[in-house]
């Protein structure tokens, strides 16, 4: 197939790009290079430079390309940020993303599998997280992707775009050729193998009083090669059907105390922590329940054990100590 990947030169969708390449799809990469790199743009993928906004690059690319199918994982994704700025999530992640559908309306691509995430559910009331269970987002961030969420059904209805959401937490790990490289860094596992590298004095941890097994919340978190193969997976279904699926790494997740000693053990460093108060929504527990895509498309994650996300994840970045700049 003819795959055109959004943000296929940042962490997840350069990972994405590299899944689709092994299996033998036609891949385009597209990204503006804002936060991506070009470093991540994997062999054997076509790579343009362009923008969301600009629409009249972004319909050449798929009619000059044929392309039937699109991954969208462009976006903006700090959760503080959107907060902040939050005009610049509703530009970025709904007026771009609407863009991009109105390309596909106007070319031959009817397919799209979008990057969606946990975000849309806000604070859940109970665990683990359903497809079914209601959506109330409580940041800019959760609820420009529940926006975007709500146009694919009415472009479906109206121009036959079918789509695939995933709904996803925490990826982490790396391959050898695609790691995690953002600046700022503010994910949980780089953050402490930054620690653990002498790149930063310590982790802070942000409460210890949370109603868990050490007092640390507890977070889900997925092998980026497992999330990239239901990427590839979804892809599959959308020449019948749109559908929405969690992914996660189910049973139980792993509380912040979890990570960092883990983290200790694969590293075999001293990794200084610091403890602060909880932060300002905040939930105990964060957890999917993937048995839906599990069901319904057969996927199963295969790197689902913690040391060893974080055992890739610390090789790519002993390989790459400056990330993708070295």
């Amino acid at each position: 197939m003819r795959v055109l990947v959004t943000g296929g030169a940042g962490y997840i969708g350069s990972v994405v790009a590299e899944e689709l390449v092994r299996d033998g799809h036609e891949v385009t990469v597209y990204d503006s290079l804002y936060k991506g790199h070009r470093g991540a743009v994997v062999e054997g993928a076509e790579f343009v430079e362009g923008d969301l906004a600009d629409g009249e690059l972004l319909r050449a690319t798929l009619r000059e390309r044929s392309t039937e199918a699109v991954i969208h994982l462009a976006a903006d994704s700090l959760v503080g940020e959107s907060v902040e700025n939050p005009a610049k999530y509703y530009r970025n992640n709904v007026t771009a993303g609407l863009a991009l559908l109105d390309a596909m309306r106007d070319t031959s691509a009817r397919r799209l599998v979008f990057s969606s995430t946990a975000a849309v559910y806000g604070e859940p009331e109970k665990q683990p997280v359903e497809e079914s269970d209601p959506t109330r987002p409580t940041n800019p961030y959760g609820e420009t992707k529940l926006a975007f969420e709500r146009a694919l059904q009415w472009y479906e209805q109206a121009y036959a775009i079918r789509h695939a959401s995933l709904r996803y937490f925490n990826a982490a790990g790396a391959t050898r050729a695609c790691g995690e490289d953002h600046d700022p860094e503010t994910h949980l596992i780089p953050v402490v193998l930054q620690a653990a590298a002498g790149r930063r004095a310590h982790v802070e941890v942000y409460g210890t009083d949370y109603p868990t097994r050490d007092g640390t919340c507890v977070r889900d978190y997925i092998h980026v090669v497992d999330l990239a193969r239901a990427h590839v997976l979804a892809l599959s279904i959308l020449g019948e059907r749109s559908a929405i699926y969690n992914l996660g790494c189910g049973g139980d997740g792993y509380t912040v105390n979890e990570v960092v000693e883990t983290a200790r053990e694969v590293t075999g460093r001293d990794i200084q922590v610091q403890t602060g108060a909880r932060r300002a929504g905040d939930p105990a527990v964060l957890v999917a329940s993937s048995e839906k895509i599990r069901r319904e498309l057969g996927w199963s994650p295969r790197l689902q054990d913690l040391r060893a996300i974080i055992s890739s994840a610390w090789e790519w970045m002993q390989e790459h100590p400056e990330g993708y700049r070295d």
